[in-house]
């Protein structure tokens, strides 16, 4: 008898194992998320660089990335409706085609015009290629591996915009801005040849014609929901015609499309997945650790830049710390979800990230910078255990042909969690100014507000927890 139960308990440990060609997946499907988290952060640091070259105002320029913007968030509505239409492996290489071709174009875009239209392109490949290939992976994986594997993916999350002012920077020092966008060829042919060879074979299933009005309610909403938060950034209020006209028209053009959605048998996106206890509780705590993420992730370079004047290539060695600490910790907050469960992981993760943040909000101008160092060394390591649970929670609560809809939902709300934190970031900073307060007191505010999501994603978090527990 004691005997039997060893050898089950043995089984059931080899069962868990991560298999090779699960491995094999990951490290393709990185391959996009590295090109499309990296893109981001290289573009936005040249944008003056390309404005002055292609004789564009700053007004034209940013809509190089307001642009992307856009159309990211319109494909991403579309993305479950073409994973099924297609083949999830299918979409996800012909989006990195598309990513790559549309690089490839935009380094030798003659003008502004063409560029910002190029962009765009880039960000519908984009919008598809990011949640196909997490589609990819889930279904490879399970639930109960879902953690070890999305934290590889997590790498390129924390990574790539840590080290991406820092490549920037060199390259904008020693070549011409067209590199910011040929760099992404070898990523995309090493990337497409990969997928060919490891890549599962998948193929499309019936589904019914596109709806076009649940596609131009959804993309049209979530696009205008991010694209006035994104203009609060410049200009550093709410009241702004170009920040609450966008929000009017998104709001309601959202609401009609979950009205639409929950009375069609088959729609464009299924927003029902928000019945499932655990799903809704990931994704709520994603849409607030989302926000911190993202949120910190542009408030740092702007302390060191702004605050204390150091150039690109300084700057993003000083986000150097923050990246190491995740990329470092990631794998470890894989193994602890998969243990012990992302509610529980997610928890003490988010609690962390606010106590690595909240003393940015009490330190002088003047601080040693090897304090500021280990901080965001610490949030780093934090961020691993508070961001990527929870997505693995929300996929893992699916079942394996809900998942293009799952990965299509959370990447939505993460991005329009971290726009809204992005704007609350800029209106707190320009009050600050304009309220003739101390530089560092707008930057005190900001990161205290940072401090409050982390600690509202944590207690979300405990939700989840309670579902999985149960």
């Amino acid at each position: 008898m004691t005997q039997t139960r060893s050898d089950t308990q043995t089984s059931s440990l080899d069962s868990d194992k991560i298999p090779a060609h699960v491995w094999r997946t990951a490290a393709v499907v990185v391959f996009g998320a590295v090109m499309g988290m990296l893109d981001t952060s290289l573009v936005n640091i040249g944008l003056h660089t390309i404005g002055a070259d292609l004789g564009a105002s700053l007004a034209t320029i940013q809509w190089v990335a307001s642009g992307y913007l856009l159309a990211l968030g319109v494909s991403l509505t579309v993305c479950g409706w073409l994973a099924r239409r297609v083949g999830v492996t299918r979409l996800w290489m012909g989006a990195l085609i598309a990513f790559t071709v549309a690089s490839t174009a935009c380094a030798f875009a003659p003008t502004a015009s063409w560029l910002i239209a190029l962009r765009i392109l880039q960000g519908l490949a984009a919008g598809l290629m990011i949640p196909a290939g997490q589609t990819i992976l889930g279904q490879a994986a399970g639930p109960q591996r879902m953690g070890r594997v999305m934290g590889v993916v997590g790498i390129a999350v924390v990574g790539a915009p840590a080290i991406g002012p820092t490549i920037g920077g060199l390259m904008l020092a020693h070549w011409s801005w067209e590199w910011l966008f040929l760099i992404n060829i070898p990523f995309g042919l090493v990337g497409l040849a990969a997928g060919l060879r490891y890549l599962p074979r998948t193929g499309g299933v019936p589904v019914q014609r596109l709806d076009v009005l649940g596609l131009v309610l959804a993309g049209g909403g979530v696009s205008a929901i991010v694209y006035g938060l994104s203009e609060v950034g410049s200009t550093g209020s709410f009241g702004s015609l170009s920040v609450w006209l966008p929000l009017v028209l998104g709001v309601p053009g959202l609401g009609a499309f979950v009205v639409r959605a929950l009375r069609e048998a088959r729609p464009l996106l299924d927003i029902r997945l928000f019945a499932n206890r655990g799903f809704r509780a990931a994704t709520t705590a994603c849409f607030f650790a989302g926000g911190a993420m993202f949120g910190l992730m542009v408030l740092l370079p702007l302390y060191f830049q702004v605050l204390h004047g150091t150039g690109i290539i300084r700057t993003g060695l000083d986000l150097l710390a923050y990246g190491l600490g995740g990329i470092i910790m990631l794998p470890l907050g894989g193994r602890l979800t998969d243990r012990f469960g992302g509610g529980r992981v997610a928890v003490i993760g988010n609690l962390a990230i606010a106590l690595t943040v909240l003393p940015l909000a009490f330190l002088p101008v003047d601080v040693n910078g090897l304090v500021v160092q280990l901080l965001l060394f610490a949030a780093g390591l934090a961020t691993a255990v508070g961001a990527m649970p929870l997505v693995s929670s929300a996929y893992a609560a699916v079942r394996h042909e809900q998942l293009p809809d799952a990965t299509a939902l959370v990447n939505i709300l993460q991005r329009v969690g971290g726009a809204l934190a992005v704007a609350l970031v800029a209106v707190i900073l320009s009050r600050a100014t304009a309220s003739g307060w101390a530089p560092v007191t707008g930057y005190h505010v900001a990161f205290g507000g940072l401090a409050a999501l982390s600690l509202a994603a944590s207690a979300a978090s405990t939700v989840l927890r309670g579902h999985q527990r149960g």
